[in-house]
Parts: structure tokens; C-alpha cells; sequence
């Protein structure tokens, strides 16, 4: 069986630490212990890190950095990667998105972008960047492909009423949307929750910004959005994190039906 080559080390901080992984695992044979010996895992496991389909986590690295004796190399990587915005990571992302099981998204302004009818994706792009508005546009209707799929993917959407209410290009685009919003809340795949924005919600966890958790055959995913693009986390550590705080921002949104008639009433003031 052919040998699957390691990433490019060039594409991403994450690619350059699953090829450099490899290079001191075959150093290292016979002049020390097991990588599978150091953190207790599988070839099979051993193979996903080496390829980038499962990252280290930082005390992963600093068990490697101990056992071989690096100076501390790898514990410096991961931090690096863990902090850093990669131009190659939303195009992971969007691979990601496209072949999960489970998506997971958490929305504190905005529609999500899975949801979103084209008159309003184009009105949020044009803010953002009116030069590239059309080929942004494409790319951001042919992601809604992926709800289309079979089998298509189950989509739990959190969001705060904040982004349902925000206003957005005119009425008439608000109204399309809403509605958008609304039939999608009664599909059987679909989840769809509002955060109420009232004094017994007050301050909760989702003020810190949306994210998107994937899961699948390639594991465990958080992609976190921020002005000048995201950045994908899959340290168990990170991970973990992100678990309690979508399980966090959830308690505090309304059941299926009680969001389902917010909708309703955010969509009746757009009707005037």
C-alpha cells in the first residue's frame, strides 16, 4: 500500500507541525521512546496527527518535548498555531462544513450564512467589502448547497434575537429572510433556537462572538469567527471549552416553539 505523503509544510502553521511530527518520529526510532508509547494512542491516531486530520494538543506536545528531548519545540509550535489566524483555514472550514455530520453554529448578530437569502447576504457583503461582494456572494449560496446533501447534515442553529432583529438592506430583504429563518425552524434536521434578548438572559456567553462546531469522520472542529477571518480549534482542550460554552448560550435559549413564535413576531413587524 502506498504511503500517503505528509501535508505541505508551506500551506499552514498545523501542516508544517504534522510534517515536522513525522520527521522526528523517524529520527527518533531506535533512540527513544514510542510517540504512541508517549501520549498512549493508536497508530491509526498516529496517522491522523500526522496528517493534519487530528491536531496536538499542548500537553500532548510538552509529553513529545520530555520524551525526546526537543528544547521544547513542539509545546512552541502548537501555541503558535493555537493563536495565530491561517490564510488556510477557512478554505479548511468551508471542506469541513461540506462533509460534516453534525453542525453546530452559535450566531450572535447576523443570520448565519447557511441560512441566508441572497438579497441579504448581499447587502451584509456590500458593508463589508464592496469590491468583492459578487464573488463572496457565489461562494456564501453555494455553501447552502451542503444542507441539500444525502444525507444531509443535522443542523442545530443558536442564535440571539439580536440577529434576528437587526435591520438589514430594507424591509421588504428582512422580511424574505425572517421568513427564511422561520421555514427552516420546521424542518426535521433543523434546530432552531433564539436567545431572547430580556433582563433574565442578561449577560451570558455568547457576547464573546458566534462560532460553528463541526463533527464528523474527521472528529471534532470549532471554527471562531473574527473581523479579519477565524480560526479553526481542535486541541481536546479547546474543544472542550467550546462544548460548555454552546452548552452554556443553549440553556439560555428558548425551547423550539417559543423561538419559533419569536420568529413569528419579528416577522410580523416586518409585515407592519
Amino acid at each position: 500500500m502506498a504511503i500517503k505523503p505528509s501535508p505541505d509544510p508551506r500551506n499552514s502553521m498545523w501542516d508544517f507541525i504534522a510534517y515536522y511530527l513525522r520527521v522526528w518520529r523517524r529520527m527518533m526510532q531506535g533512540h527513544g521512546p514510542r510517540i504512541t508509547e508517549i501520549l498512549k494512542i493508536s497508530e491509526a491516531t498516529l496517522s491522523r496527527l500526522e496528517h493534519n486530520q487530528r491536531r496536538l494538543s499542548g500537553d500532548e506536545a510538552t509529553k513529545i518535548d520530555k520524551a525526546w528531548g526537543t528544547g521544547g519545540v513542539f509545546g512552541l509550535l502548537v501555541w503558535y498555531a493555537s493563536i495565530g489566524h491561517d490564510p488556510q483555514w477557512f478554505a479548511q472550514y468551508l471542506h469541513l462544513e461540506r462533509v460534516a455530520e453534525i453542525i453546530s453554529t452559535f450566531e450572535a448578530q447576523v443570520i448565519p450564512g447557511l441560512l441566508q437569502t441572497e438579497e441579504y447576504a448581499r447587502s451584509l457583503l456590500i458593508a463589508g467589502d464592496a469590491t468583492r461582494a459578487d464573488a463572496l456572494l457565489r461562494a456564501r449560496i453555494e455553501r447552502q448547497m451542503v444542507l441539500t446533501r444525502d444525507p444531509a447534515p443535522h443542523l442545530s442553529i443558536v442564535m440571539s434575537q439580536n440577529a434576528l432583529e437587526w435591520p438589514v438592506g430594507s424591509p421588504a430583504i428582512m422580511r424574505e429572510q425572517i421568513e427564511r429563518v422561520l421555514e427552516a425552524s420546521t424542518q426535521p434536521n433543523f434546530v432552531v433556537r433564539v436567545v431572547p434578548r430580556t433582563w433574565a438572559t442578561g449577560a451570558y456567553p455568547g457576547l464573546d462572538g458566534s462560532f460553528t462546531r463541526m463533527t464528523g469522520e474527521f472528529g471534532d472542529v470549532v471554527y471562531t469567527e473574527s473581523p479579519e477571518g477565524g480560526r479553526l480549534v481542535s486541541t481536546p482542550a479547546e474543544l472542550r471549552a467550546f462544548a460548555v460554552r454552546y452548552d452554556r448560550i443553549s440553556a439560555k435559549a428558548l425551547p423550539e416553539e417559543p423561538s419559533r413564535e419569536l420568529i413569528k413576531h419579528v416577522l410580523e413587524e416586518y409585515h407592519g
